[in-house]
């Protein structure tokens, strides 16, 4: 049966609730325009739609994250072809159309002009397979538990000022757990002087408190320094004792979640030549191998450190040429990747360590140097799933062709 055009561009502006497709054909008109419930069943009816219209239809996504994810499954499992042009993008060639209002109708429009004249410009999207998407899911996750921690801790610090400044001070609640554990019972100053600090070295030796004698010295000694009791101190001390209780289960469930992710990414065939290279653990590991996949998507190491924001830009302009500035649009996760093993490497003695020295020799100030040794990581891990060779501090033998 002959249909009306021989290819269409169907740009989707997905969202939670619901996605808007706009189809467009070669010559840029309109072609249909609808509101799509993010559900299976209505997903199936407009890839039949557009395949009613047109002989080959070609998708374009400006989402390609969980809200996204039933369209794009859908999409691959029937074969069509699917790319993903970035938001940025979109916001930037929407100025280029009539009128200045902002809809679903007019970016899913964009989108689909752009997949039109830009054929080869945008990443096509396949179906990741199923332990990069559970890496995936984890290591967002883990970061949403992360950034709830470093909420409670400001709540907790917030109300310590209140009840008794010198206690707020005296302990990296961040970074220990005794001193969250001892707020459990103890909050004010007249608490800690009461029970001293015998008394308190036994209470936190039987919840197993590291160094349980430190500890309470330090509480008992910013208790002494304050005598007068602050307004608001018993509802203070009572919120302090929630967030304790609060902070030690999400430290739990943390460390319940690393270890899933550990076991997840060690299942990967590439998790031990990943975690060979120094500063690279399991948990940098997973996030490195849920953001790049299985680097199919990479032509080389350039484009895998120009991901990750490690490769200069040229900013050139006549006669001023050779001028180089760091990079905006980046993947920040990777980035973070690669900053924090390279940091974690820089500190121990090795190939790492030596080449910071030698840049920082160089006159490069300290996070200059970071990044440069994180770039050159990246040339050597590359190299290392390349090869399927795990890191040595000797580089290999070479031989005469």
């Amino acid at each position: 049966m002959s249909r009306a055009h021989e290819r269409i561009w169907v740009g989707i502006d997905a969202g939670k609730g619901h996605h808007w497709a706009v189809a467009v054909e070669a010559e840029g008109e309109s072609v249909f325009s609808t509101k799509v419930i993010n559900d299976e069943s209505q997903i199936l009816q407009l890839i039949e739609a557009a395949g009613e219209k047109a002989d080959e239809a070609r998708w374009a996504v400006d989402i390609s994250g969980r809200a996204s994810t039933l369209l794009l499954a859908l999409l691959v499992a029937h074969g069509q072809h699917v790319v993903y042009v970035p938001g940025r993008t979109v916001n930037r060639m929407s100025g280029a159309y009539r009128g200045e209002g902002k809809t679903d109708a007019k970016d899913a429009r964009v989108i689909a002009d752009q997949a039109r004249m830009r054929p080869k410009g945008f990443t096509r999207l396949h179906t990741p397979p199923e332990l990069v998407t559970t890496l995936r899911v984890l290591t967002n996750y883990r970061a949403d538990l992360i950034a709830d921690r470093v909420r409670l801790i400001n709540r907790l610090r917030d109300l310590l000022v209140g009840i008794c400044p010198a206690l707020e001070r005296a302990f990296d609640y961040s970074a220990a757990k005794g001193p969250v554990v001892m707020l459990t019972e103890y909050q004010t100053p007249a608490a800690l002087r009461r029970i001293g600090v015998k008394r308190l070295t036994t209470w936190l030796e039987r919840r197993k408190v590291r160094n349980p004698g430190d500890v309470a010295a330090k509480a008992v000694e910013a208790a002494q320094s304050q005598m007068i009791e602050l307004p608001g101190e018993k509802r203070a001390a009572k919120l302090v004792c929630e967030l304790a209780h609060q902070l030690l289960a999400l430290d739990g469930r943390i460390k319940d979640n690393d270890r899933e992710i550990r076991e997840t990414f060690r299942a990967d065939e590439r998790a031990e030549i990943i975690e060979s290279l120094p500063g690279m653990g399991p948990i940098l590991g997973a996030q490195f191998v849920a953001i790049v996949g299985d680097l199919s998507g990479y032509l080389d190491a350039g484009r895998l450190a120009s991901h990750a924001g490690l490769a200069p830009v040229a900013r050139d302009s006549g006669r001023r040429t050779g001028n180089y500035h760091r990079p905006k649009r980046y993947n920040r996760r990777l980035r973070y990747v690669f900053y924090m093993a390279a940091q974690t490497a820089m500190m121990r003695p090795g190939p790492s360590r030596d080449y910071y020295l030698k840049k920082r020799g160089e006159g490069l100030l300290h996070t200059q140097a970071l990044l440069a040794l994180a770039r050159r990581r990246v040339d050597v891990l590359w190299a290392m799933l390349r090869d399927k060779r795990l890191f040595t501090s000797a580089p290999p033998i070479t031989q005469t062709a």
